[in-house]
């Protein structure tokens, strides 16, 4: 005779059959990938460079630990010894570039790959003034030949290659004065101001310097999100000093003068930047470091 209890297991045993069966059967979308259309390019359009203001320990933590304004970066840069930690995958959206603009593009979050260099910013001078720390060569070569591939992986154009100061003026400083932008053009990763032509509109600026409209309208061609106010305000100023750091980083008080609108004249002058052959990438493998 069949106990009630036995009946129950056969059912549930009985139903567990009839599920995989019908799972069995169920059927996903079956993808053809016979064609791949030649009309598209990868999500990641900007190159983001930042430093840390922090050692390695807290830049680590910082970049990869919950918080009440959680950040982070597809890559950290280590200082000593140099080694270079994947935090986010290229084809995620790390948090690193926050309210920014450059060259008609918004938060850039989510098109740009962000290169967090372990660097504490500011540190007290010998005077007691605050100055900013340089970087290792070691550590410039690592951030340099990582340039290299992920420009390589996504052929991200050389005008699309910024610091944190470039894409929020006033709101960010890094990757600072002493970040050397001239390595990454004398390797083709960037374009560069030609000396000559800089030197020539310089005595002509240094006879009438242009207002601050003509400013506000060259900083915006080259990719700011500047004023357009007329008036040098500062936003402008924030956007100067960004200019400067990149460009000439032995002075960058955000003033109007003859040698960086010299400076904003060629960098908007297609003959004027000059673009050094790419030099190859380093063939190192692309494997996550998680």
């Amino acid at each position: 005779m069949l106990t009630e209890p036995f009946l129950q297991r056969v059912a549930v045993l009985c139903t567990a059959v009839l599920a995989l069966l019908l799972g069995g059967c169920a059927s996903g979308v079956r993808i053809d990938n016979s064609f791949t259309s030649e009309n598209q390019d990868s999500r990641v359009l900007f190159l983001v460079l930042h430093y840390t203001v922090g050692n390695f320990e807290s830049s680590l933590k910082m970049l990869t630990k919950p918080s009440n304004r959680p950040v982070s970066s597809h890559y950290l840069v280590r200082d000593e010894p140099v080694v270079t930690y994947q935090l986010v995958h290229e084809t995620n959206r790390a948090w690193h570039a926050g309210p920014s603009f450059w060259k008609g593009h918004n938060n850039l979050n989510a098109s740009s790959v962000g290169i967090e260099i372990v660097n504490p910013g500011w540190v007290k001078g010998p005077d007691g003034v605050p100055v900013y720390a340089p970087f290792s060569e070691k550590q410039i070569d690592e951030v340099v030949a990582l340039c290299q591939e992920i420009v390589a992986r996504h052929d991200i154009k050389p005008d699309r290659i910024v610091g944190h100061a470039d894409i929020a003026p006033g709101r960010k400083q890094d990757p600072g004065p002493l970040f050397p932008w001239k390595r990454l053009a004398d390797v083709g990763l960037i374009a560069w101001p030609d000396a000559d032509m800089v030197a020539n509109r310089k005595v002509i600026y240094e006879m009438q310097l242009p207002d601050a409209a003509w400013f506000q309208g060259k900083l915006a061609d080259y990719g700011f999100g500047t004023s357009s106010s007329g008036e040098f305000d500062a936003l402008t100023r924030d956007s100067m000093i960004s200019f400067q750091m990149k460009f000439r980083p032995t002075r960058y008080d955000g003033l109007m003068d003859a040698e960086t609108a010299a400076l904003l004249d060629v960098v908007n002058t297609q003959e004027g930047m000059r673009l050094t052959a790419p030099a190859t990438p380093t063939n190192r493998p692309y494997t996550s470091r998680w």
